[in-house]
Protein backbone atom coordinates (compact mmCIF):
# COMPACT_ATOMS: atom_id res chain seq x y z
CA UNK A 1 0.00 0.00 0.00
CA UNK A 2 0.91 3.52 -0.90
CA UNK A 3 2.08 5.76 2.58
CA UNK A 4 -0.16 8.40 3.84
CA UNK A 5 -2.69 8.42 1.25
CA UNK A 6 -5.62 6.59 3.67
CA UNK A 7 -7.50 8.76 5.72
CA UNK A 8 -7.27 8.98 9.26
CA UNK A 9 -9.87 6.24 10.95
CA UNK A 10 -10.86 7.92 14.19
CA UNK A 11 -13.50 7.36 17.34
CA UNK A 12 -17.01 9.45 16.08
CA UNK A 13 -19.82 10.03 18.64
CA UNK A 14 -23.11 8.97 17.41
CA UNK A 15 -26.32 10.61 19.07
CA UNK A 16 -29.61 9.48 17.70
CA UNK A 17 -32.96 11.48 17.91
CA UNK A 18 -34.25 9.49 20.92
CA UNK A 19 -31.20 10.33 23.06
CA UNK A 20 -29.18 6.95 22.68
CA UNK A 21 -25.83 7.82 22.70
CA UNK A 22 -22.60 5.31 21.63
CA UNK A 23 -18.95 5.62 20.43
CA UNK A 24 -17.91 3.94 16.90
CA UNK A 25 -15.12 4.79 14.89
CA UNK A 26 -15.26 6.60 11.55
CA UNK A 27 -13.35 8.50 8.31
CA UNK A 28 -15.45 11.70 9.20
CA UNK A 29 -13.90 15.11 9.43
CA UNK A 30 -16.41 15.65 12.29
CA UNK A 31 -16.01 14.83 16.04
CA UNK A 32 -20.36 13.78 16.14
CA UNK A 33 -22.55 12.47 13.82
CA UNK A 34 -25.92 13.00 14.05
CA UNK A 35 -28.91 10.33 13.15
CA UNK A 36 -32.36 10.31 13.15
CA UNK A 37 -32.85 6.54 13.96
CA UNK A 38 -31.00 4.13 15.41
CA UNK A 39 -31.45 0.44 16.49
CA UNK A 40 -32.59 1.78 19.86
CA UNK A 41 -35.93 3.34 18.42
CA UNK A 42 -35.86 1.51 14.85
CA UNK A 43 -39.10 -0.11 14.34
CA UNK A 44 -37.50 -3.26 12.58
CA UNK A 45 -35.54 -3.55 16.11
CA UNK A 46 -38.18 -2.77 18.44
CA UNK A 47 -40.86 -4.45 16.88
CA UNK A 48 -43.07 -1.33 17.60
CA UNK A 49 -44.86 0.22 14.34
CA UNK A 50 -43.88 3.79 14.20
CA UNK A 51 -44.82 6.27 11.63
CA UNK A 52 -42.30 8.80 10.73
CA UNK A 53 -44.99 11.63 9.21
CA UNK A 54 -43.27 14.77 8.20
CA UNK A 55 -44.99 17.57 7.32
CA UNK A 56 -49.05 15.58 7.96
CA UNK A 57 -48.52 13.60 4.58
CA UNK A 58 -49.83 10.43 6.26
CA UNK A 59 -52.42 11.76 7.16
CA UNK A 60 -53.24 13.42 3.87
CA UNK A 61 -52.47 9.93 1.56
CA UNK A 62 -54.89 8.75 3.62
CA UNK A 63 -57.47 11.09 3.70
CA UNK A 64 -57.41 11.54 -0.04
CA UNK A 65 -56.75 7.62 -0.99
CA UNK A 66 -57.73 5.36 2.27
CA UNK A 67 -60.30 7.04 4.65
CA UNK A 68 -62.40 7.63 1.17
CA UNK A 69 -62.84 4.03 -0.01
CA UNK A 70 -63.38 3.07 3.27
CA UNK A 71 -66.18 5.66 3.72
CA UNK A 72 -68.24 4.40 0.73
CA UNK A 73 -68.05 1.22 0.99
CA UNK A 74 -69.30 1.26 4.71
CA UNK A 75 -72.16 3.43 3.29
CA UNK A 76 -72.79 1.08 0.76
CA UNK A 77 -73.28 -1.51 3.91
CA UNK A 78 -75.82 0.33 5.70
CA UNK A 79 -77.99 1.43 2.66
CA UNK A 80 -81.28 0.51 3.11
CA UNK A 81 -82.22 -1.50 0.06
CA UNK A 82 -85.74 0.98 -0.87
CA UNK A 83 -85.78 -0.96 -4.31
CA UNK A 84 -87.65 -4.16 -4.10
Amino acid sequence: MKPNIHPEYKEVKVVCSCGNAFMTRSTMEKAQLTLEVCSKCHPFYTGTQKMVDTAGRVDRFRQKYGMKKAAESKAAETKPDGDK
